[in-house]
């Protein structure tokens, strides 16, 4: 950029030979289009002091033989969601009714998601259940369509 800003400063050209090309272009304008076209080669974690790393060099807005041009990662967003939450026995319902509006409502509004959500129960009896108790809860669950359910002896 330094070479251009000298350059600019020189009124006078003088072309040696006559079968020479070139092109005369105005010192602001160049310096706006040199400017724009290292804003859209600015790659995040290139070197900002001497532009983008091209085939190793430093600067080189054109790729050497045979390699191609750094490409940004693509940022991937998440796919899946997984959570475990233990709720209070006492009050299942209200921190059941929480997640639903906090964390499965967002999760189930998404065009093309497909949420499942699965209540574990866990019980450890100290005296062991009565008869009327593993009746009630057995049918009870029988009803509310449990995948699994059942009591165990140990």
């Amino acid at each position: 950029m330094k070479v251009l800003q000298n350059l600019c400063s020189v009124r006078n050209l003088s072309l040696f030979d006559a079968d020479t090309t070139g092109s005369l272009v105005k010192p602001d304008v160049a310096l706006k289009q040199i400017e724009g076209e290292q804003a859209v080669l600015a790659i995040p974690g290139q070197d900002q002091e001497t532009g983008p790393i091209v085939g190793g060099r430093h600067g080189s807005p054109v790729p050497l033989a045979g390699t191609s041009e750094p490409t940004p990662p693509i940022a991937t967003q998440p796919k899946r969601f997984h959570g475990t939450a233990s709720l209070d026995p006492t009050r299942g319902g209200r921190d059941a009714s929480q997640i639903a509006d906090e964390v499965i409502a967002h999760l189930s509004g998404l065009l093309g998601a497909k949420v499942t959500v699965t209540l574990e129960i866990e019980a450890e009896i100290a005296n062991g259940a009565s008869d009327n108790i593993v009746r009630t809860v057995t049918e009870n669950s029988r009803t509310l369509k449990f995948t699994s359910h059942g009591f165990e002896q140990d």
